[in-house]
C-alpha cells in the first residue's frame, strides 16, 4: 500500500534527477555557529502508516498490558525479552542501539502521544502530522519548511535551508525555504567523462541547471562515500536496508561544515493490521531498521552527534487490543522516539493513561495525553530558538494552546 499522499510536480529548473538519484533544488552554503558554540542539527523521521507505540515500548509494567496486547506484547523474560528502559517501560528487541542510546542519556520517548487528529484515516493523519495544521487539507507545505524560513539569522543559523531524503520530497519539508533533495541510488553512477559532456552541454544551453547539476553531483557523491560508490539500491524506504542507506547518505551530507542542518526523511510500511508480531516478526524487522538507522546517523555525524536531536514520529497509533490476524488497526496514543548527543535522555516521558477498559480512548486505543506538536516545538525552541509565538503561529498554525515541551534538550 502506498502511503505517501500527495506527489510533487516541480519544474525542471526546480528538480534535477542526477546521479545516485540525487535531486538538488538549492545549494546550502555555511551555516554560522551557535553564540554558545553549538551547532545545532535536527533529523526528523516519518513513519508512514501508524506505529503501534505499545509494541515499541512497551508498558510491562502496567498489569493490564499483557492481557491487552496479546501475543504481541513484550515481556521481560521468555526467548526475546523486550529491553529494559526503566522499572516500567522496556524497548522492543530489535532496538538495542536505541537501548544504548537511552542508558547512555542519548535517547528519550514520549509515551502516550498524539497529534489533534482523530479520525483515524491514514492520508489524512499523515497530512496533519506533515503540514502541521489542525485538520487535513492544507497540503501546499510542511511545518519543518515553515520553521527554516523562520530561523534567525545570526547567532544561530546562517543561511536557511534543508535537507529532503527519499525519491520526492516529504510534506513536512516542502515550501519556501530552499531544500537539497537526495535519494538512494536506484542506477549506476554516470561516468566523469558523462557527467562532464553534460555540464558542458548545460552551461551552454542552460547556466541556471548547469550549476545545479554541478551541486547535485557534488551532494550525491558526498552522500554515497567511497565505501558506496558504484552501489545498486539496498532496498526501499520500508525495509531495514533502505533505511540504513538513507541514514547513512543523511549523515555524510548534514555533517558537512556546508551542508544542510534540518532533515527529514520519510520511512514506509507500518501499516500492520495482519501478522505484526511483537518481540519478533514484521513490526520487529521495522524497528531494527530504525534501530540501525539511529546508529547510522550517530557514526555519520560523529563529532556532529553530540549537537544533534533526531525525532521519529507517525500519524497515529493503534489499537491496544490485537485484532483476529495477530495483527493491530488504527488507533490513537503512541510514543515519539527521540536520539542525539543534544537530547537530554533516559527518560520516558509519560503522564501514563492506564490501560483498563474505562482509560481507553473510545475503549479501544491508548489514550493520548501529549501532544506531539508539543514536542516538536520544545525540540525547535531549544535547537534553534524559535519563539512560542513564532511555533503557534507560523509554524504550526492556530497552535498557541499547546506549549513547547520543555527540556528536551541538554
Amino acid at each position: 500500500m502506498a502511503l505517501l499522499c500527495e506527489m510533487p510536480h516541480p519544474s525542471r529548473r526546480a528538480v534535477l534527477l542526477g546521479g545516485g538519484a540525487l535531486f538538488a533544488w538549492a545549494y546550502l552554503p555555511r551555516f554560522a555557529r551557535a553564540a554558545d558554540g553549538r551547532d545545532p542539527r535536527l533529523v526528523v523521521i516519518v513513519l508512514r502508516g501508524a506505529l503501534d507505540g505499545l509494541s515499541t515500548v512497551g508498558p510491562v509494567g502496567d498489569p493490564d498490558y499483557a492481557g491487552l496486547h496479546g501475543d504481541i506484547a513484550l515481556a521481560l523474560n521468555g526467548p526475546h525479552p523486550a529491553l529494559p528502559l526503566d522499572g516500567f517501560f522496556a524497548v522492543n528487541p530489535a532496538m538495542p542501539n536505541f537501548a544504548r542510546l537511552f542508558q547512555a542519556k542519548q535517547a528519550a520517548v514520549v509515551h502516550a502521544a498524539a497529534t489533534g487528529y482523530r479520525d483515524r484515516s491514514h492520508f489524512d493523519g499523515q497530512d496533519v502530522l506533515e503540514s502541521g495544521y489542525p485538520g487535513p487539507g492544507h497540503i501546499a507545505t510542511g511545518w519543518l519548511n515553515r520553521a527554516l524560513s523562520a530561523l534567525p539569522s545570526g547567532d544561530r543559523v546562517g543561511l536557511k535551508g534543508g535537507l529532503a531524503v527519499g525519491p520526492s520530497t516529504p510534506l513536512v519539508m516542502r515550501g519556501a525555504a530552499p531544500v537539497l533533495g537526495w535519494a538512494p541510488q536506484t542506477l549506476p553512477d554516470p561516468s566523469d567523462d558523462l557527467a562532464d559532456r553534460v555540464l558542458d552541454l548545460y552551461n551552454h544551453r542552460d547556466p541556471v541547471l548547469a550549476s545545479a547539476l554541478q551541486h547535485g553531483l557534488e551532494a550525491g557523491r558526498m552522500a554515497a562515500g567511497d565505501g558506496m560508490a558504484g552501489m545498486g539500491r539496498k532496498g526501499g524506504l520500508d525495509n531495514a536496508a533502505g533505511m540504513r542507506q538513507a541514514a547513512e547518505g543523511a549523515a555524510r551530507l548534514i555533517a558537512a561544515d556546508d551542508g544542510p542542518r534540518v532533515a527529514a526523511l520519510a520511512f514506509d510500511g507500518w501499516d500492520t493490521h495482519v501478522n505484526e508480531g511483537g518481540a519478533t516478526g514484521r513490526l520487529a524487522m521495522l524497528l531494527g531498521g530504525l534501530d540501525g538507522a539511529f546508529a547510522a546517523l550517530e557514526t555519520g555525524l560523529g563529532e556532529r552527534w553530540k549537537d544533534t536531536a533526531v525525532v521519529a514520529i507517525t500519524e497515529f497509533g493503534r489499537t491496544a487490543r490485537i485484532n483476529g490476524t495477530v495483527g493491530t488497526d488504527h488507533g490513537t496514543g503512541t510514543v515519539v522516539l527521540l536520539a542525539g548527543g543534544a537530547i537530554k535522555g533516559g527518560r520516558v516521558i509519560a503522564d501514563w493513561p492506564g490501560l483498563k477498559e474505562a482509560q481507553l480512548y473510545q475503549g479501544r486505543d491508548l489514550a493520548p495525553t501529549c501532544d506531539v506538536r508539543g514536542v516538536l516545538k520544545g525540540l525547535l525552541a531549544d535547537q534553534f530558538g524559535l519563539s512560542a509565538a513564532v511555533l503557534g503561529d507560523k509554524v504550526f498554525a492556530d497552535s498557541g494552546s499547546v506549549k513547547p515541551m520543555q527540556g528536551l534538550i541538554a
